[in-house]
Protein backbone atom coordinates (compact mmCIF):
# COMPACT_ATOMS: atom_id res chain seq x y z
CA UNK A 1 0.00 0.00 0.00
CA UNK A 2 1.61 3.35 -1.26
CA UNK A 3 0.88 6.84 0.68
CA UNK A 4 -0.05 9.34 -1.70
CA UNK A 5 -0.28 13.19 -1.22
CA UNK A 6 -1.87 15.11 -4.01
CA UNK A 7 -1.76 18.98 -4.71
CA UNK A 8 -4.34 20.01 -6.33
CA UNK A 9 -6.84 17.62 -5.73
CA UNK A 10 -9.36 19.32 -7.34
CA UNK A 11 -7.99 20.12 -10.49
CA UNK A 12 -8.15 18.45 -13.97
CA UNK A 13 -4.46 16.32 -13.21
CA UNK A 14 -5.44 15.63 -9.17
CA UNK A 15 -9.43 14.45 -10.05
CA UNK A 16 -8.08 12.13 -12.80
CA UNK A 17 -5.26 11.02 -10.09
CA UNK A 18 -8.20 9.93 -7.48
CA UNK A 19 -9.77 7.83 -10.23
CA UNK A 20 -7.14 6.25 -10.65
CA UNK A 21 -6.71 5.71 -6.79
CA UNK A 22 -10.18 4.70 -6.69
CA UNK A 23 -10.04 1.64 -9.03
CA UNK A 24 -6.98 0.74 -7.05
CA UNK A 25 -8.09 1.46 -3.76
CA UNK A 26 -5.50 -2.24 -2.54
CA UNK A 27 -2.93 -0.06 -3.72
CA UNK A 28 -2.92 3.37 -2.91
CA UNK A 29 -3.98 5.52 -0.25
CA UNK A 30 -4.46 8.91 -0.09
CA UNK A 31 -2.90 10.29 2.74
CA UNK A 32 -3.15 14.15 2.35
CA UNK A 33 -4.89 16.16 -0.72
CA UNK A 34 -5.44 20.28 -1.04
CA UNK A 35 -7.57 22.22 -3.15
CA UNK A 36 -7.68 25.82 -3.64
CA UNK A 37 -10.79 27.39 -3.87
CA UNK A 38 -13.40 24.81 -4.75
CA UNK A 39 -14.12 23.85 -1.14
CA UNK A 40 -17.25 21.80 -2.06
CA UNK A 41 -15.28 19.43 -4.16
CA UNK A 42 -12.71 19.38 -1.60
CA UNK A 43 -15.30 18.18 0.95
CA UNK A 44 -16.38 14.92 -0.92
CA UNK A 45 -12.95 14.27 -1.58
CA UNK A 46 -12.48 14.14 2.24
CA UNK A 47 -15.75 12.07 2.17
CA UNK A 48 -14.43 9.46 0.05
CA UNK A 49 -10.59 8.80 0.71
CA UNK A 50 -10.38 9.81 4.09
CA UNK A 51 -7.28 11.48 3.82
CA UNK A 52 -5.00 12.67 7.26
CA UNK A 53 -3.96 16.08 5.90
CA UNK A 54 -6.01 18.38 4.02
CA UNK A 55 -4.85 22.11 3.06
CA UNK A 56 -6.60 24.58 1.48
CA UNK A 57 -6.67 27.82 -0.34
CA UNK A 58 -9.12 30.07 1.27
CA UNK A 59 -9.87 31.50 4.71
CA UNK A 60 -13.83 29.99 3.75
CA UNK A 61 -12.75 26.88 2.97
CA UNK A 62 -10.55 26.23 5.93
CA UNK A 63 -12.57 27.08 8.62
CA UNK A 64 -15.46 24.92 6.68
CA UNK A 65 -13.68 22.20 6.84
CA UNK A 66 -11.91 22.73 10.31
CA UNK A 67 -15.39 22.67 11.89
CA UNK A 68 -16.66 20.03 10.06
CA UNK A 69 -13.70 17.46 10.38
CA UNK A 70 -12.01 18.18 13.98
CA UNK A 71 -9.98 14.79 13.17
CA UNK A 72 -8.35 16.10 10.47
CA UNK A 73 -5.28 18.41 9.93
CA UNK A 74 -6.10 21.56 7.85
CA UNK A 75 -3.29 23.39 6.56
CA UNK A 76 -4.17 27.11 4.32
CA UNK A 77 -2.44 28.59 1.19
CA UNK A 78 1.24 28.08 0.52
CA UNK A 79 2.19 27.55 4.02
CA UNK A 80 -0.53 24.49 4.02
CA UNK A 81 1.18 23.30 0.61
CA UNK A 82 4.88 23.55 1.97
CA UNK A 83 3.33 21.35 5.21
CA UNK A 84 1.93 18.82 2.62
CA UNK A 85 5.53 18.37 0.86
CA UNK A 86 6.85 17.40 4.36
CA UNK A 87 4.72 14.64 5.81
CA UNK A 88 7.15 11.20 6.47
CA UNK A 89 3.96 9.43 5.59
CA UNK A 90 4.23 9.80 2.18
CA UNK A 91 5.12 7.65 -0.12
CA UNK A 92 4.42 10.08 -3.27
CA UNK A 93 3.74 13.13 -3.88
CA UNK A 94 1.86 14.13 -6.71
CA UNK A 95 2.54 18.14 -7.60
CA UNK A 96 -0.72 19.06 -9.62
CA UNK A 97 -0.98 22.68 -8.49
CA UNK A 98 -0.90 25.45 -11.29
CA UNK A 99 1.90 27.92 -11.41
CA UNK A 100 4.64 28.34 -9.37
CA UNK A 101 3.27 27.81 -5.61
CA UNK A 102 4.21 24.16 -6.57
CA UNK A 103 8.03 25.12 -6.41
CA UNK A 104 8.01 24.67 -2.09
CA UNK A 105 5.97 21.72 -1.72
CA UNK A 106 8.70 20.00 -4.31
CA UNK A 107 11.43 21.20 -1.94
CA UNK A 108 9.85 19.81 0.66
CA UNK A 109 9.69 16.87 -0.72
CA UNK A 110 12.96 16.59 -2.03
CA UNK A 111 14.18 17.09 1.36
CA UNK A 112 12.20 14.04 2.19
CA UNK A 113 13.79 11.63 -0.41
CA UNK A 114 10.16 10.72 -1.71
CA UNK A 115 8.99 10.26 -5.40
CA UNK A 116 7.68 13.59 -6.89
CA UNK A 117 5.05 12.64 -9.51
CA UNK A 118 5.44 15.60 -11.37
CA UNK A 119 2.72 17.52 -13.14
CA UNK A 120 3.53 20.96 -12.66
CA UNK A 121 5.54 22.43 -15.61
CA UNK A 122 6.80 26.00 -13.75
CA UNK A 123 8.92 23.73 -10.74
CA UNK A 124 11.63 22.73 -13.65
CA UNK A 125 10.85 26.26 -15.66
CA UNK A 126 11.39 28.49 -13.05
CA UNK A 127 13.71 26.61 -10.63
CA UNK A 128 15.32 23.66 -12.37
CA UNK A 129 18.97 24.41 -11.34
CA UNK A 130 18.11 24.72 -8.03
CA UNK A 131 15.57 21.54 -8.35
CA UNK A 132 18.75 19.57 -10.15
CA UNK A 133 21.10 20.11 -7.66
CA UNK A 134 19.13 18.83 -4.99
CA UNK A 135 18.63 15.66 -6.87
CA UNK A 136 22.43 15.35 -7.00
CA UNK A 137 21.99 15.88 -3.20
CA UNK A 138 18.85 14.34 -1.45
CA UNK A 139 17.49 10.68 -2.73
CA UNK A 140 14.27 11.79 -4.19
CA UNK A 141 13.16 10.71 -7.40
CA UNK A 142 11.26 12.33 -10.42
CA UNK A 143 8.32 11.12 -12.45
CA UNK A 144 7.23 13.27 -15.13
CA UNK A 145 3.51 13.19 -15.37
CA UNK A 146 2.57 15.87 -18.10
CA UNK A 147 1.67 13.64 -21.11
CA UNK A 148 4.79 14.95 -22.88
CA UNK A 149 7.45 14.18 -20.45
CA UNK A 150 5.73 10.96 -19.51
CA UNK A 151 6.09 10.13 -23.11
CA UNK A 152 9.63 11.33 -23.17
CA UNK A 153 10.80 9.27 -20.01
CA UNK A 154 9.18 5.93 -21.56
CA UNK A 155 11.31 6.47 -24.74
CA UNK A 156 14.30 7.17 -23.29
CA UNK A 157 13.96 3.91 -21.49
CA UNK A 158 14.84 2.10 -25.01
CA UNK A 159 18.30 3.41 -25.95
CA UNK A 160 21.34 5.19 -23.56
CA UNK A 161 21.16 8.83 -22.75
CA UNK A 162 24.05 9.42 -24.83
CA UNK A 163 22.77 7.87 -27.72
CA UNK A 164 20.03 10.54 -27.84
CA UNK A 165 20.54 12.55 -31.17
CA UNK A 166 16.84 14.76 -30.88
CA UNK A 167 13.65 14.51 -28.44
CA UNK A 168 10.23 15.36 -30.10
CA UNK A 169 7.34 17.34 -28.11
CA UNK A 170 4.09 16.67 -29.89
CA UNK A 171 1.64 19.29 -29.64
CA UNK A 172 -1.97 19.71 -30.35
CA UNK A 173 -1.79 23.14 -31.73
CA UNK A 174 -5.06 24.11 -29.55
CA UNK A 175 -7.64 25.66 -30.09
CA UNK A 176 -6.84 28.25 -32.51
CA UNK A 177 -4.23 25.97 -34.63
CA UNK A 178 -4.35 27.11 -38.02
CA UNK A 179 -5.06 30.30 -37.67
CA UNK A 180 -3.97 34.10 -38.82
CA UNK A 181 -2.89 36.95 -36.51
CA UNK A 182 -5.94 38.78 -37.94
CA UNK A 183 -8.21 36.15 -36.97
CA UNK A 184 -6.74 36.34 -33.43
CA UNK A 185 -7.04 39.60 -32.56
CA UNK A 186 -10.54 39.11 -31.24
CA UNK A 187 -11.06 35.92 -30.21
CA UNK A 188 -12.47 35.96 -26.43
CA UNK A 189 -11.96 33.68 -23.38
CA UNK A 190 -14.62 31.49 -24.24
CA UNK A 191 -13.34 30.27 -27.54
CA UNK A 192 -9.89 29.64 -25.94
CA UNK A 193 -11.13 27.93 -23.67
CA UNK A 194 -12.53 24.78 -25.97
CA UNK A 195 -9.85 22.73 -26.71
CA UNK A 196 -10.74 20.26 -28.96
CA UNK A 197 -8.56 16.72 -27.46
CA UNK A 198 -8.13 17.65 -24.18
CA UNK A 199 -9.91 18.49 -20.52
CA UNK A 200 -8.02 20.67 -18.65
CA UNK A 201 -8.16 23.87 -16.43
CA UNK A 202 -8.30 27.52 -17.65
CA UNK A 203 -4.60 28.45 -17.17
CA UNK A 204 -3.31 25.01 -19.35
CA UNK A 205 -5.71 25.56 -21.24
CA UNK A 206 -5.09 28.84 -22.42
CA UNK A 207 -1.36 28.26 -22.53
CA UNK A 208 -2.34 25.60 -25.34
CA UNK A 209 -4.10 28.25 -27.06
CA UNK A 210 -1.14 30.45 -27.27
CA UNK A 211 1.15 27.11 -27.44
CA UNK A 212 2.84 28.57 -24.42
CA UNK A 213 2.29 25.34 -22.94
CA UNK A 214 4.91 23.94 -25.72
CA UNK A 215 7.82 26.23 -24.26
CA UNK A 216 7.49 25.56 -20.94
CA UNK A 217 7.66 22.11 -21.82
CA UNK A 218 10.78 22.82 -23.72
CA UNK A 219 12.29 24.44 -20.91
CA UNK A 220 10.97 21.84 -18.42
CA UNK A 221 12.35 18.76 -21.05
CA UNK A 222 15.88 20.45 -21.06
CA UNK A 223 15.91 20.55 -17.42
CA UNK A 224 14.33 16.99 -17.08
CA UNK A 225 16.57 15.03 -19.34
CA UNK A 226 19.80 17.15 -19.25
CA UNK A 227 19.74 17.55 -23.51
CA UNK A 228 20.61 21.15 -25.38
CA UNK A 229 17.73 23.50 -26.83
CA UNK A 230 19.10 22.41 -30.04
CA UNK A 231 18.00 18.86 -29.63
CA UNK A 232 14.49 19.55 -28.50
CA UNK A 233 11.83 19.95 -31.30
CA UNK A 234 8.27 20.90 -31.43
CA UNK A 235 6.09 19.35 -33.91
CA UNK A 236 2.00 20.23 -33.95
CA UNK A 237 0.01 17.15 -33.88
CA UNK A 238 -3.27 17.56 -33.78
CA UNK A 239 -4.54 14.23 -32.90
CA UNK A 240 -2.66 14.10 -29.69
CA UNK A 241 -1.97 10.01 -29.84
CA UNK A 242 1.02 10.15 -29.67
CA UNK A 243 2.22 11.98 -27.21
CA UNK A 244 6.47 12.83 -27.47
CA UNK A 245 8.82 10.41 -29.38
CA UNK A 246 13.15 10.76 -28.92
CA UNK A 247 15.03 10.20 -31.89
CA UNK A 248 18.44 7.87 -31.48
CA UNK A 249 21.74 8.23 -32.96
CA UNK A 250 21.06 5.42 -35.59
CA UNK A 251 17.95 6.85 -36.82
CA UNK A 252 15.58 4.77 -34.83
CA UNK A 253 12.42 6.77 -33.14
CA UNK A 254 10.90 5.39 -30.12
CA UNK A 255 7.45 6.91 -29.69
CA UNK A 256 4.88 6.47 -26.75
CA UNK A 257 1.38 6.37 -28.01
CA UNK A 258 -2.32 6.57 -26.27
CA UNK A 259 -5.65 7.86 -25.98
CA UNK A 260 -5.86 11.51 -24.62
CA UNK A 261 -6.40 10.26 -21.07
CA UNK A 262 -4.14 12.05 -18.08
CA UNK A 263 -4.87 8.92 -16.03
CA UNK A 264 -2.20 7.00 -18.26
CA UNK A 265 0.48 8.55 -17.21
CA UNK A 266 -0.35 9.77 -13.64
CA UNK A 267 -0.37 5.40 -13.05
CA UNK A 268 2.44 5.17 -14.55
CA UNK A 269 4.26 7.83 -12.17
CA UNK A 270 2.96 5.93 -9.04
CA UNK A 271 3.70 2.60 -10.03
CA UNK A 272 7.11 2.55 -12.14
CA UNK A 273 8.99 1.01 -12.65
CA UNK A 274 5.90 -1.49 -12.98
CA UNK A 275 2.68 -1.33 -15.54
CA UNK A 276 -0.44 -2.84 -13.78
CA UNK A 277 -3.99 -2.61 -15.29
CA UNK A 278 -6.91 -0.11 -14.38
CA UNK A 279 -10.25 -0.40 -14.93
CA UNK A 280 -10.42 3.28 -15.63
CA UNK A 281 -7.73 3.25 -18.74
CA UNK A 282 -8.60 2.96 -22.32
CA UNK A 283 -7.19 0.98 -25.12
CA UNK A 284 -6.18 2.92 -28.01
CA UNK A 285 -8.06 1.19 -31.25
CA UNK A 286 -5.93 1.40 -34.38
CA UNK A 287 -8.35 0.60 -36.55
CA UNK A 288 -10.40 3.91 -35.60
CA UNK A 289 -7.37 5.97 -36.69
CA UNK A 290 -8.14 7.46 -39.89
CA UNK A 291 -4.64 9.24 -40.14
CA UNK A 292 -1.75 10.76 -37.83
CA UNK A 293 -0.39 13.91 -39.13
CA UNK A 294 2.63 16.42 -38.37
CA UNK A 295 3.32 20.21 -39.13
CA UNK A 296 6.24 22.83 -38.31
CA UNK A 297 4.57 25.22 -34.98
CA UNK A 298 3.94 28.82 -36.84
CA UNK A 299 6.07 31.12 -35.11
CA UNK A 300 5.02 33.57 -36.68
CA UNK A 301 1.71 33.24 -35.26
CA UNK A 302 2.23 31.40 -32.27
CA UNK A 303 5.24 33.60 -30.76
CA UNK A 304 4.68 31.16 -27.17
CA UNK A 305 7.38 28.53 -28.21
CA UNK A 306 10.16 31.09 -29.48
CA UNK A 307 10.49 33.01 -26.40
CA UNK A 308 10.63 30.35 -24.35
CA UNK A 309 13.65 28.94 -26.21
CA UNK A 310 14.84 32.44 -26.31
CA UNK A 311 14.75 32.19 -22.75
CA UNK A 312 15.93 29.27 -21.83
CA UNK A 313 19.30 29.18 -23.98
CA UNK A 314 19.59 32.56 -22.19
CA UNK A 315 19.12 30.64 -18.89
CA UNK A 316 19.72 31.90 -15.53
CA UNK A 317 16.57 33.83 -14.27
CA UNK A 318 15.32 34.20 -17.51
CA UNK A 319 13.29 31.02 -17.37
CA UNK A 320 11.57 32.12 -14.28
CA UNK A 321 10.57 35.53 -15.72
CA UNK A 322 8.73 33.71 -18.84
CA UNK A 323 7.03 31.66 -16.76
CA UNK A 324 5.71 34.55 -14.29
CA UNK A 325 4.99 36.76 -16.98
CA UNK A 326 3.37 34.37 -19.20
CA UNK A 327 1.17 33.53 -15.82
CA UNK A 328 0.14 37.01 -15.13
CA UNK A 329 -0.66 37.76 -18.67
CA UNK A 330 -3.24 34.69 -18.90
CA UNK A 331 -4.90 35.96 -16.02
CA UNK A 332 -5.36 39.05 -17.28
CA UNK A 333 -6.85 37.79 -20.59
CA UNK A 334 -9.26 35.35 -18.36
CA UNK A 335 -10.06 38.78 -16.38
CA UNK A 336 -10.66 40.49 -20.04
CA UNK A 337 -8.36 43.43 -19.23
CA UNK A 338 -6.10 42.49 -22.12
CA UNK A 339 -6.54 40.48 -26.13
CA UNK A 340 -5.27 37.40 -26.77
CA UNK A 341 -2.11 38.40 -28.58
CA UNK A 342 -0.90 40.80 -25.53
CA UNK A 343 -0.26 38.01 -23.48
CA UNK A 344 2.88 37.39 -26.03
CA UNK A 345 3.46 41.04 -25.61
CA UNK A 346 3.66 41.08 -21.86
CA UNK A 347 6.13 38.22 -22.11
CA UNK A 348 8.64 39.71 -24.54
CA UNK A 349 8.07 43.15 -22.74
CA UNK A 350 8.96 41.60 -19.58
CA UNK A 351 12.26 39.47 -20.96
CA UNK A 352 13.64 42.67 -22.77
CA UNK A 353 13.40 43.96 -19.44
CA UNK A 354 15.07 41.70 -16.89
CA UNK A 355 18.64 41.83 -16.25
CA UNK A 356 19.66 37.88 -15.36
CA UNK A 357 20.65 36.79 -12.27
CA UNK A 358 21.51 33.10 -11.12
CA UNK A 359 18.46 30.73 -9.46
CA UNK A 360 20.27 28.25 -7.34
CA UNK A 361 18.60 29.23 -4.29
CA UNK A 362 14.92 29.65 -3.45
CA UNK A 363 15.19 32.76 -2.63
CA UNK A 364 16.55 33.91 -5.85
CA UNK A 365 14.04 32.03 -7.55
CA UNK A 366 11.44 34.05 -5.57
CA UNK A 367 13.53 36.91 -6.25
CA UNK A 368 13.16 36.26 -9.76
CA UNK A 369 9.36 35.25 -9.97
CA UNK A 370 8.25 38.48 -7.78
CA UNK A 371 10.15 40.58 -10.25
CA UNK A 372 8.63 39.72 -13.22
CA UNK A 373 4.91 38.96 -11.52
CA UNK A 374 5.42 43.17 -10.86
CA UNK A 375 7.14 44.26 -14.33
CA UNK A 376 4.56 42.14 -16.06
CA UNK A 377 1.63 43.60 -13.99
CA UNK A 378 2.31 47.61 -15.13
CA UNK A 379 -0.27 49.17 -16.98
CA UNK A 380 1.98 50.95 -18.72
CA UNK A 381 4.27 47.81 -19.99
CA UNK A 382 0.52 45.87 -21.71
CA UNK A 383 -1.01 49.24 -22.36
CA UNK A 384 1.45 51.14 -24.61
Amino acid sequence: MKNITILGSTGSIGTNALEVIRNKREEFNVIAMSGHGNYKLLLEQIEEFNPKYVSIGTEEGYKIIKERYSNLEVYIGNEGLKKLGQLDETDIILTAVSGAVGIEATIEAIKKEKRIALANKETMVAAGDLINNMLKEYKAEIIPVDSEHSAIYQSLLGGKREEVKKIIITASGGTFRGKTLEELREVSVEQALKHPNWSMGRKITIDSSTLCNKGLEVIEAHQLFGVDYDEIEVLVHPQSIIHSMVEFNDMSIIAQLGVPDMKVPIQYAFTYPNRVENSCLESLDFRKLSNLTFDEVDNKVFKGVELAYKAGRIGRSMPAVYNAANEVAVDKFINKEIKFLEIYEIIEKTMDAHEVHDVLTLEEVIRADKWARKEAGRKKLWEN
